[in-house]
């Protein structure tokens, strides 16, 4: 737990990364996100619960001694050092010896294709480039744990691809236990081993990319991660983990997010349909399939993007390799959906 004033920034946390794991902390602004990497890093002390590195109690242990590497957002490298001066710093306060810091410092500069940069000041070098430096800082000091604060937002989003790329590839090949905040879902999708969720403080859900993306908890999850149709409905029948939902558009058969927790018939809830789990046809088919008409069409060359109307009701489908593009199916388009792709979600 972790207090600012009155406010609980971190409220009941709690998880566990594996040796080598790349785990995403992922979550709207003020949701604790840096708070939590903060605590672990040692820059905040905890007002309840303890950090462990293995089997060791870290909560006590000021930042210098856990041995944590850290990348900033701003990438926060000495302006009047080298290259290699900024890489040495951390081990040079380890007191680690000259000839040693030497070797590491080459070691880590080829580990980010940065050493022939070696000579240079951060203001001769390119944010790409800066940001190879910041990370090959962190990497030097051979870090129990890299500790990674949205490295890639100040960056244009072609370079983010390629770094995201980089990142990974480093983490995997030196085996790094990472943790790593963003806001950006595409960022944690294509990189994480496994993600969490957080708002208020709070864990909301953990899983693969995959787990969350395709079985969100609850509506804030589905909304945050990616894209969804969220559909309100009553439960006419259910059971082994399933359920038939009535709603304003058609009866859909669905899968429950969380199987232990069927909810009654009658009740209502929420379904969450991503876009291109819709499939489009100009014949009806027999399960979960609704009748429209496409309204606005965004084309965008391997995609098309739909505001599909039902009356008075509006879905968004996604069409790979499109081919309802630029035509009028007035009345006559049908979508349907596999039931494995209409989830049942929990309460908030």
């Amino acid at each position: 737990m972790k207090k600012f004033g009155a406010v609980k920034a971190l409220d009941d946390i709690s998880f566990t990364v594996e040796p080598g794991e790349i785990f995403f902390l992922l979550g709207p602004s003020g949701c604790g996100k840096t708070t939590l990497l903060r605590s672990i890093a040692g820059f905040y002390k905890l007002d309840g619960g303890e950090i462990l590195f293995g089997d060791e109690d870290v909560s006590q242990m000021p930042p210098h001694k856990r041995k944590t590497g850290m990348v900033f957002q701003s990438y926060a490298l000495w302006p009047h050092m080298t290259v290699a001066q900024n890489v040495a710093f951390g081990l040079e306060q380890m007191n680690v010896g000259s000839k040693e810091i030497k070797e590491r410092v080459m070691e880590a500069l080829q580990s980010v294709q940065m050493e022939a940069y070696a000579d240079r000041k951060p203001a001769q070098l390119s944010g790409g480039q800066q940001q190879r430096v910041a990370l090959a800082r962190a990497l030097v000091i051979r870090p129990r744990c890299l500790l990674m604060d949205e490295p890639l937002s100040n960056l244009d989003a072609q370079l983010r691809y390629y770094m995201r790329l980089e990142i990974q590839k480093i983490c995997k090949k030196f085996g790094l236990t990472t943790i790593y905040v963003t806001h950006d879902q595409k960022e944690a999708l294509s990189i994480a081993d496994r993600m969490a969720v957080l708002k208020n403080g709070q864990i909301l859900q953990i899983g693969t990319p995959l787990e969350v993306y395709k079985r969100p908890k609850n509506r804030f999850v589905a909304d945050f991660i990616g894209v969804t149709n969220t559909i309100e409905g009553e439960v006419i029948r259910g059971g082994g983990g399933e359920a038939f939902v009535k709603t304003v558009i058609g009866d859909f058969h669905g899968v429950l997010t969380n199987p232990e927790k069927e909810p009654p018939v009658g009740s209502m809830v929420n379904l969450s349909i991503r876009p291109e789990a819709f499939h489009l046809s100009d014949y009806p088919v027999e399960t979960n399939c609704i009748q429209g008409e496409i309204g606005r069409a965004t084309y965008y060359g391997e995609v098309a993007h739909y505001r599909f109307l039902v009356g008075s009701n509006r879905l968004k489908i996604s069409e790979l390799n499109p081919k309802y593009m630029g035509k009028s199916y007035k009345g006559s388009l049908y979508a349907w959906v596999d039931p494995e792709d209409v989830v049942v979600l929990e309460e908030d």
